[in-house]
């Protein structure tokens, strides 16, 4: 048993295809790469990419590779509520116990068994595509003065979600941080026009927003294979690229605005 329970970090929006598990699994990696013991967790049993993903890495690890794995779990919800929160728990109290960080990976929508993985986050992380369609998780936006309305059904479960800690004398979410994921390297109106929207809203409803990973065909590749950017280079059977090199960069500052070394050290994480 540990003197203190692991910091838990979890990777949710309720919309698809924003780079969730991509996101989660190079956390992980890179908690690994910290030198932490690593716990994660898939609550998205119809999708299930971080299990494959995870698969993926031990199949590569089995063949000889020198790859750190996370200790991994995934939790299917089923037709029975009760039971699926009851194994949920028995999961995180387990991993809690025994890791200096658990990385959950939530399903692309409203879900019992999500919302209840977002109540336990200490650190959450939000992937964002950048587009309108994708702010409308967060925010409804007036289309004829492209300004905020008001917060929109995603942000409404996390302020749920914070109550449900707070009733279990939980102290609230330490940092709630919104990634703008997969964005193009081209400067366009529309990017301009995110930043200028998630910045207002950032004020409002009381989220850090920094950069996430650009939009890569690298990633594809690494899933099959069960990598990340931090297994590429000499031995890795991938030529490095100026593209991979800015992706590892990318992930470097992710890791710094995260402040992942801080979890590895027991420190508390950066406020939004």
């Amino acid at each position: 048993m540990r003197s203190r329970k692991a910091h838990t970090i979890v990777v949710g929006n309720e919309k698809g295809g924003t780079g969730k598990s991509t996101v989660a699994m190079h956390l992980a990696v890179s908690l690994l790469s910290l030198g932490a013991s690593v716990g994660s967790i898939d609550l998205d049993a119809r999708q299930a990419t971080l299990t494959r993903y995870v698969d993926n890495r031990r199949r590569q690890a089995a063949g000889g590779r020198p790859l750190s794995l996370p200790d991994h779990a995934a939790v299917p919800p089923t037709s029975d509520a009760a039971a699926d929160e009851a194994r949920f728990r028995e999961v995180l109290e387990s991993q809690r116990n025994r890791h200096d960080v658990v990385v959950i990976d939530t399903p692309g929508s409203d879900h019992p068994l999500s919302r209840l993985g977002h109540s336990f986050a200490d650190t959450l992380v939000t992937p964002l595509n950048d587009s309108l369609v994708d702010l409308d998780v967060l925010a409804t936006v007036d289309p004829d003065g492209m300004k905020i309305t008001r917060p929109s059904h995603y942000s409404e479960m996390v302020w749920e979600t914070k109550k449900l800690r707070a009733l279990r004398g939980e102290r609230a979410v330490a940092q709630w941080v919104v990634l703008r994921n997969r964005l193009s390297t081209l400067d366009a109106r529309n990017k301009r026009e995110m930043g200028r929207l998630l910045g207002d809203l950032a004020k409002r409803i009381g989220f850090r927003l920094i950069g996430g990973l650009c939009e890569r065909v690298i990633y594809r590749e690494l899933f099959l294979e069960g990598l990340t950017l931090l297994d590429l280079g000499e031995g890795s059977g991938v030529e490095m690229s100026l593209s991979h090199v800015a992706a590892r960069q990318e992930l470097r500052h992710l890791v710094d605005n995260l402040g992942l070394a801080g979890m590895v050290k027991g420190e508390d994480a950066q406020g939004s």
